[in-house]
């Protein structure tokens, strides 16, 4: 063993812990927050839920200009109004990100009708809410096209542009679900695992782009219509969070540069324990919190 390599195996410890130490301490200090005002932001599934409230929180924080893509017109030209009344320059578009053609086709047009995207936000999602022999294969093909793959394509289109400008961050608002799954809803927690290991793995990729980012977001239980009729056995201990909530957590950590961010903070007890219990421990953990029959009265989106 030559001399530089037994040099790399004795610090290596040293560094783990100066960067755990580092952290620790950047933690109890107020970080800083880099401005939004000449972001270009585009919100997938931007018409409603989640999305609607990131690009509100996005236009209050000064973003240039809002982007939003959906499937539903609707919903997109209400948000749309309503981002316009913060003075936030607001345009939306009709996309499903499932198509891989559409979603590149609707990207040139975006470039040439408002300009180059600086921030991606992946966050359109489906939920289907069955067991897996009870569900469509149509639907369970859905969830992984919408939640997955979609951001395959969004990512190819955008992500090219900002490594050139070597400005850029790349968002996806997952859940908690995609490391801690439950049943009747085998679909949405797949596609949610994927996503994660889709986001770690860019994360690693792009540390030596300069100037270039990712924030992956790792909510609890959201109330929003997505999730509508969803129970938790004790709301008191687990209470769903706001959607308003979540998108002001997001918008913070791509200000601050926050690559994770699980909410509530609690989320990271659950995924600690998940990694040393036997799995008896863990299914007993499930029945306590009822996460067995949480889905019994899932309806969805009516």
């Amino acid at each position: 063993m030559d001399f530089k390599c037994l040099s790399c195996i004795v610090f290596f410890p040293i560094h783990i812990v100066y960067y755990i130490l580092k952290a620790s301490v950047y933690l109890l200090l107020p970080s800083r927050r880099r401005t939004l005002i000449k972001e270009v932001v585009l919100i997938t599934g931007g018409g409603r839920g989640i999305g609607r409230h990131l690009a509100q929180e996005f236009a209050k924080q000064g973003a240039k200009k809002v982007i939003l893509w959906g499937r539903t017109e609707k919903c997109l030209k209400e948000t749309c109004e309503e981002i316009s009344q913060f003075g936030t320059e607001c345009h939306y578009f009709l996309c499903d990100v499932a198509n891989r053609e559409d979603v590149y086709k609707q990207a040139k047009v975006v470039r040439e009708k408002v300009g180059d995207v600086t921030i991606l936000v992946n966050n359109a999602a489906v939920v289907h809410g069955k067991s897996l022999m009870d569900s469509d294969d149509d639907c369970l093909l859905k969830s992984q096209h919408i939640n997955t793959m979609g951001q395959f394509w969004t990512t190819k289109a955008f992500l090219p542009r900002m490594l050139e400008l070597q400005h850029g961050h790349v968002v996806c608002i997952n859940s908690i679900l995609s490391q801690s799954p439950i049943p009747g809803a085998i679909d949405y927690c797949t596609s949610k695992a994927s996503s994660l290991a889709f986001m770690e793995s860019l994360t690693l990729g792009l540390l030596d782009c300069p100037g270039v980012g990712c924030t992956t977001v790792l909510p609890f239980h959201t109330n929003t219509e997505m999730f509508q009729g969803m129970r938790v056995r004790f709301p008191a201990l687990f209470p769903p969070l706001k959607p308003e909530t979540v998108a002001e957590r997001t918008v913070d950590a791509v200000r601050t540069n926050t690559a994770y961010v699980y909410m509530p903070w609690t989320m990271h007890a659950l995924v600690i324990l998940k990694s040393f219990m036997p799995q008896a421990a863990l299914e007993e953990i499930h029945k306590f919190s009822g996460s067995y029959t949480c889905m019994n009265t899932f309806k969805g989106r009516t």
